[in-house]
């Protein structure tokens, strides 16, 4: 599948159609706010097995695989129809995705996205601007925004840019980061050991004093559960 034609900041992000973009997946891949994707091999979509169940996910599924597919339709479609037809088509895709980046083939080319620092940075300041990687914190639809893994300090943070925070996380999987460190080991940096450590006047605070205010608190708690007054 060819692709990279020309940069996607010359073609409107509603139109499919355009005369810059050969290819559906070409278009949707390079198109503003999705950046996060790859483009998913012909093959792997051509063969049902690896779209198993997706039928029953997916309204309208034949036709939205036949626009990913670039095949001609049936009939015209109404205007509302093609737009349901269309965003049913980028779910699909969506979904698609999320099985094909944990082949080896998807893992490659996430790979390569993931050197080229595509998904930004830790914001963290001890992680040194470690590169992210997309991550799902659940694999069902519609049930949570896509969210950037930090493999240095293990922890996943919400991407900066709003365009970025509306992609549905099942599109990439709870998997995908994990995997990936799995099948390239040596891409997996140290962790981080440094901690910021909070200090008054230089002075670390002392986590006894923490322990001390809870305990005063939960007696003042018990107080006022049990009626008791404090004498003054």
């Amino acid at each position: 599948m060819e692709h990279g034609l020309k940069r996607v900041n010359e073609l409107s992000s509603t139109d499919s159609s355009s005369e810059y973009y050969k290819y559906w997946v070409e278009w949707f891949t390079f198109a503003e706010g999705n950046e996060y994707f790859c483009i998913v091999d012909e093959d792997y979509i051509i063969d049902k097995f690896n779209l198993t169940n997706l039928p029953l996910e997916v309204p309208h599924y034949q036709k939205a695989l036949e626009m990913i597919m670039d095949q001609p339709q049936d009939k015209p479609m109404s205007a509302d129809l093609r737009a349901q037809v269309e965003q049913s088509a980028k779910h699909l895709y969506g979904l698609i995705h999320a099985r094909f980046i944990i082949t080896t083939r998807g893992l490659m080319k996430m790979l390569d996205k993931y050197k080229r620092g595509d998904f930004g940075r830790c914001p963290r300041v001890y992680c040194q601007q470690n590169q992210l990687l997309p991550v799902g914190v659940t694999d069902v639809p519609r049930q949570n925004t896509v969210k950037l893994y930090c493999s240095r300090c293990e922890d996943i943070y919400n991407p900066k840019s709003r365009r970025h925070s509306i992609i549905d996380g099942a599109y990439f999987g709870t998997t995908f980061p994990h995997m990936l460190f799995q099948v390239y080991p040596s891409m997996k940096p140290a962790p981080s050991e440094q901690r910021y450590v909070p200090r008054i006047f230089g002075f670390k605070i002392n986590s006894i004093s923490d322990l001390h205010r809870w305990q005063d608190k939960q007696r003042e708690e018990q107080k006022k559960r049990l009626g008791i007054t404090t004498s003054t």
